[in-house]
């Protein structure tokens, strides 16, 4: 859909430095958009922060924003007018909201309530405004009876990052029918790559069995194994939020494979890919870990993102697996912790 020339389009995508960020944004680049992220402000990404470039981003306008700086996210807005807006920025850690839950209720909830309060004040300005993609989570679920997840399921989230996921999404779709704006939102099952940051537990596993592959380490301690989860491929998901986007009316999707597996699953897929079988010696449990309200299994049927987006995974959830430990262990022996050749399976 994007085009050239004096109609090339704009996307802006706040928290461009996450792992969402880089993946959507390296796509919308691909596709001839001009693609502009938020930092912030003293992120370790900053150019001025890591003395170069973040080599992920080669491309990207890169602008200072704090999520919860309602007088520059309108100013900013205002400067650039984009087409579309992809809010990535936020509090992204289910386990840490708990010890944090008025810093995530105000990045999660309050900040994407005053970006749509001031995406009206735009259109009121100038008679039409940028579509929203707002990224709501598979954790607003929290405990439910209904396996697979659809777009009509309830939410009962059981955590405080689920709760303001939810506070968000309902934000999103009521500003849509009250005020006719653009504003869709895509429901993002687990979706994990090389850049997840290393305090989730599938980049904790990854990054431990290569340290164990490479003599440097003799176990990893993680806490509930039994949970499942409807695990993806960040890239993957990148793709379907700019689907989203592209329909002619907005609406709300479920972004998943169709497929739950349980962390023994990713244990047991991350040790094969390193020839390790036996995980009695590797492998420790410690209740401490374990989070106040956990969330069982969850898994979404992706039926309405396949029928109307036209969007399907294209890459298996062992080879996500795989890969991720791959490149833990190319970081390990060489140094690198970033290359172009680790994003992609």
């Amino acid at each position: 859909m994007a085009s050239t020339g004096a109609s090339r389009r704009t996307a802006l995508i706040t928290g461009v430095a996450g792992q969402d960020g880089v993946y959507l944004a390296r796509h919308l680049l691909s596709l001839g958009y001009h693609v502009v992220g938020t930092l912030r402000p003293g992120s370790r990404w900053a150019p001025t922060t890591l003395g170069r470039a973040y080599a992920y981003l080669d491309g990207v306008t890169l602008v200072d924003l704090d999520q919860r700086d309602h007088e520059g996210w309108a100013a900013v807005l205002e400067g650039l007018r984009p087409d579309e807006v992809y809010n990535l920025a936020g509090f992204t850690s289910v386990g840490a909201s708990w010890g944090a839950a008025e810093t995530v209720a105000e990045a999660n909830g309050m900040a994407v309530l005053r970006m749509l309060e001031e995406l009206i004040r735009f259109r009121d300005r100038h008679g039409w405004a940028p579509r929203f993609f707002q990224p709501s989570s598979s954790e607003m679920f929290g405990v439910t009876d209904q396996q697979p997840q659809t777009e009509n399921t309830p939410h009962h989230p059981r955590s405080p990052y689920a709760a303001t996921k939810s506070f968000a999404h309902h934000l999103t779709v009521n500003y849509r029918e009250s005020y006719g704006l653009f504003t869709a939102t895509g429901t993002l099952y687990n979706h994990e790559s090389p850049l997840r940051p290393a305090h989730f537990v599938t980049r904790k596993i990854s990054a431990a069995v290569a340290a164990i592959s490479l003599g440097q380490a003799e176990s990893v301690t993680l806490g509930n194994l039994d949970v499942r989860r409807d695990w993806g491929f960040a890239g993957d998901y990148a793709r379907a939020m700019h689907l989203v986007l592209q329909q002619d009316e907005p609406g709300d999707f479920i972004i998943a494979t169709g497929v739950s597996r349980s962390l023994a699953d990713v244990l047991e897929l991350a040790f094969a890919s390193v020839g390790i079988a036996e995980l009695d010696a590797v492998v420790q449990q410690d209740p401490a870990l374990m989070r106040p309200a956990d969330v069982a299994e969850l898994v979404g049927d992706p039926t309405k993102a396949r029928e109307q987006l036209g969007w399907e995974p294209s890459v298996a959830f062992e080879d996500v697996i795989a890969h991720m430990v791959r490149v833990d262990v190319e970081r390990l022996r060489s140094g690198a912790e970033e290359s172009s050749a680790y994003l992609t399976p």
